[in-house]
């Protein structure tokens, strides 16, 4: 679209000369062709996007949407800034615009979960009749949806979209954008419930999805929904299924093998039958929203039938692993389409920068893209020339003929994944971050293995999303100006500092803290760059905090001293330090009678200089010391003002942790100070805030046992009937506490609770899974989303922080972002 027409669209005034824009970007790290871009400058709470445009414009961005202009944008002549009051609605407004030129039909499907497996599941089984352009994984947002639908052009027959809310009066906003033709309400749960007063009223925001649909596809046996729906007054056509007899589509009879859920349909007074390749509900639900939808778009039930049987899964995250030769793997096979490699491209990208690592991406035929082939593989080279790619590996037939688009690359082609599992260059890598993309019949799993370092089968998934998901909830109770602190020490609470560090600097984190100087030492090593503190310096590390640019926790007057002198030996002036007030917690700190002499030290040296002055509070997670909390903050407050009252230059001042942030944020101050909030867990019992660390093992091998035989060392498992145990490869010397053996614990197997039986071992627990249809080679949870750490916590009588901790570093820590 011309930028003339752009700025008609949105109001701004005509900009002096034209250009031709194909790509939006609304992050300034996701740039990929420059010159046909298009950044909008959106100001939020926290981030304000016109603060990169300097950076923008030096990467050759040119035009820009704007809601202010600064003077620095005069120094930039060839720019194009369109100034609109609101850079948010502009983006909206140009895309809904954009989406009026397409006649086609548009699937938008929304619902409490689900909404990524139809859509993808949808692409899987229309692909190879019609040229789809969907949503990128999970671009549901007021933000990533506009995004979405940008990407529809002249070829599209088809678009699927999926639209999320989190709260009242962002649907209708969706609504504009997308317009579907055909709408899809996958069901109905609790999920992002806190912004709605109940189910029912949540429900009656996401119908407004489907005000002007010709369609909308339900599970009318959610009683809750099917009423909804009816009494909501939309136009558009019901197409119900469900066991119900009044549904359009009716389930018969649903027959589960292990492998098959057979499901026998009735539809437009026929029968036929489906075999969907899943046999947990929510798959097989999701199956089914699908069917309905090709049965409305006239599609036989003989060629559903034949298609649904094919469905793969969707592979839902990025996962990043340590790999051999001090290489990191970013695993996205099975998600192999231009919209997931750009986005895994922008991932990997921001790895590799903080990391210091060439990039290298293996990449498959792209099957069934709907593109000709020359035109795809150009697009590919292309992205992967604006990524900086500086290795590419070709496997396919396909993707070898069009070898000669990437001679601008350093690329070697392969006709097969075996040819190149049996080639030299698997042995070659080193020091790279490589990227694996694949259709699932090339096996890059086969890849992967290869590449990994060998690893323990027992690991810490560390979402990433929900990291983030966490620190934006956090965010939300503070003022735009307030700065935030995030706690990386003890190995950030077990879930691996290096890359929970980058994640946090990425979403643009204020400061890290760690407790030892090594741990800040090693983050520097890895590129991280913010500001980091330490919490516990010793004078042995005094050298170590000034090379690497740490910045100490002052908390003693004979630390006070012997930092000075080592600054001034050092020949420095204002090395950052942070003043550390006890106001009632005890540990350390400088006492409040102290601060006269504290300051007097200070004012008289310029060695150092104050950076923020704190406290902790000792018990704000706890209504019944909140007296106490009070009296803590008054005492800090008198103490910080002292302090600050001598200086000239602004002295930031703390006292609130994750608890204090929840219940105390009107004392908030310049900063607060994050550390298990982070990790999913919330003093504030209706608050559900995501899960960020999952920890999982596999089954090893099972065992029939008799009854009267006993488990395990000291004989305490006795077993009491013929019994089915289950041998997994965690223990004590993972983290996994001996208390919790002898039936004072579950482990999570296939939708079902296994109770441990008898003492956990070093390396070893045994579970009973009697009444579980379990297989050697299955996944169990030890905690995540369906046991949480609290439980354990609970049955331990302690806390979360040491369970998490306490995870041995022989976990592998797996990174993944969905």
């Amino acid at each position: 679209m011309k930028i003339n027409r752009i700025a008609e669209i949105i109001n701004s005034r005509q900009p002096d000369f034209d250009a031709e824009i194909s790509e939006l970007l609304t992050d300034s790290r996701s740039l990929t062709v420059a010159s046909e871009t298009l950044f909008f400058a959106l100001v939020t709470a926290r981030n304000d996007g016109h603060i990169y445009i300097r950076a923008l414009y030096e990467k050759n961005v040119r035009c820009y949407v704007v809601s202010k202009i600064l003077p620095e944008f005069s120094q930039m002549p060839d720019a194009i800034f369109l100034e609109v009051p609101d850079t948010f609605a502009a983006l909206q407004t140009l895309v809904a615009a954009h989406r009026t030129k397409f006649n086609i039909p548009i699937v938008g499907i929304t619902g409490s979960n689900g909404k990524t497996i139809v859509k993808e599941w949808l692409y899987q089984l229309l692909r190879d009749d019609l040229r789809i352009v969907r949503s990128p994984r999970s671009y549901n947002s007021q933000i990533g949806v506009p995004l979405s639908v940008w990407k529809l052009d002249s070829k599209a027959e088809l678009g699927i979209f999926e639209a999320g809310i989190s709260t009242e009066g962002e649907m209708a906003k969706l609504q504009n954008i997308i317009r579907p033709t055909i709408g899809i309400f996958t069901n109905l749960g609790d999920a992002h419930q806190e912004n709605f007063q109940s189910l029912k009223q949540k429900a009656q925001e996401k119908l407004k999805l489907f005000a002007k649909s010709d369609v909308l596809i339900y599970n009318n046996d959610n009683k809750l929904l099917d009423i909804v729906v009816k009494q909501s007054g939309l136009t558009a056509q019901w197409f119900s299924w469900g066991v119900s007899p009044v549904a359009i589509m009716q389930i018969m009879n649903i027959e589960k093998t292990q492998t098959y859920s057979d499901v026998i349909l009735k539809y437009d007074e026929e029968q036929f039958t489906v075999s969907i390749p899943f046999i947990d509900d929510a798959s097989v639900e999701n199956a089914l929203h699908c069917v309905a939808t090709m049965l409305y778009l006239k599609i036989s039930p003989k060629k559903i039938a034949k298609k649904i049987k094919l469905l793969e899964p969707v592979a839902m995250r990025l996962e990043v692993k340590d790999a051999q030769h001090n290489c990191l793997l970013i695993n996205d096979m099975y998600n192999s389409d231009i919209n997931s490699l750009s986005i895994a491209l922008d991932f990997m990208n921001s790895q590799a920068v903080s990391r210091r690592l060439q990039c290298t991406v293996i990449l498959s035929d792209i099957l069934q893209s709907g593109f000709k082939s020359e035109e795809l593989y150009q697009t590919v080279a292309d992205l992967l020339k604006n990524h900086n790619i500086s290795h590419f590996l070709g496997i396919g037939t396909e993707i070898s003929k069009n070898s000669s688009l990437f001679a601008e690359i350093d690329s070697e082609f392969f006709p097969d994944t075996e040819s190149f599992l049996q080639s030299a260059r698997l042995q070659q890598f080193s020091n790279e971050i490589i990227l694996l993309k694949a259709a699932r019949t090339f096996r890059f799993e086969r890849i992967s293995a290869k590449l990994e370092k060998v690893a323990h089968e027992t690991v810490m998934e560390i979402n990433l999303n929900s990291l983030v998901d966490n620190l934006n909830y956090f965010r939300s109770h503070l003022r735009p100006e307030t700065k935030v602190m995030s706690m990386v020490k003890a190995f950030a609470y077990g879930s691996g500092a290096v890359e929970v560090a980058r994640t946090l600097q990425h979403h643009h984190t204020d400061y890290l803290a760690v407790a030892v100087a090594d741990e800040g030492a090693e983050l520097r090593s890895e590129g991280i760059h913010i500001p980091i503190v330490v919490m516990n310096p010793e004078k042995a590390a005094f050298e170590m905090i000034f090379d690497n640019r740490l910045e100490p926790e002052i908390y003693s007057f004979r630390l006070l001293n012997d930092f000075i002198a080592a600054a001034r030996r050092n020949g420095i002036n204002d090395y950052p330090i942070h003043l550390k007030i006890d106001t009632g917690m005890h540990r350390l700190g400088f006492e409040p009678a102290e601060i006269e002499k504290l300051v007097e030290i200070i004012t008289a040296q310029n060695a150092v200089k104050p950076m923020s002055v704190f406290s902790h509070l000792a018990a704000a997670d706890d209504s019944k010391f909140d007296d106490f909390t009070a009296q803590q903050i008054a005492c800090f407050k008198q103490s910080a003002d002292i302090i600050c009252s001598h200086f000239s230059h602004k002295i930031l001042q703390h006292i609130l942790n994750s608890a204090g942030i929840e219940r105390f944020a009107q004392y908030q101050f310049d900063m607060v100070r994050l550390g298990i909030g982070h990790y999913g867990i919330s003093t504030i019992d209706n608050v559900k805030l995501k899960n960020v660390c999952s920890l999982r093992t596999v089954i090893l091998q099972i065992k029939t046992i008799q009854a009267g035989e006993t488990v395990g060392y000291g004989r305490n498992g006795k077993l009491t009937r013929l019994s089915r145990i289950a041998i997994l490869p965690i223990g004590y010397a993972d983290g996994y506490n001996r208390r919790l053996g002898n039936s004072n614990a579950e482990v999570y197997i296939k939708g079902k609770r296994a109770k441990i039986v008898g003492n956990v071992c070093m390396d070893l627990i045994m579970a009973d899974v009697t009444d579980i249809e379990a297989l050697e080679g299955d996944i169990a949870e030890i905690f995540g989303e369906n046991i949480p750490i609290t439980e354990l916590a609970d049955k331990l009588q302690t806390i979360p922080y040491e369970i998490l901790t306490g995870i041995s570093r022989r976990v592998k820590r797996v990174y993944f972002r969905e």
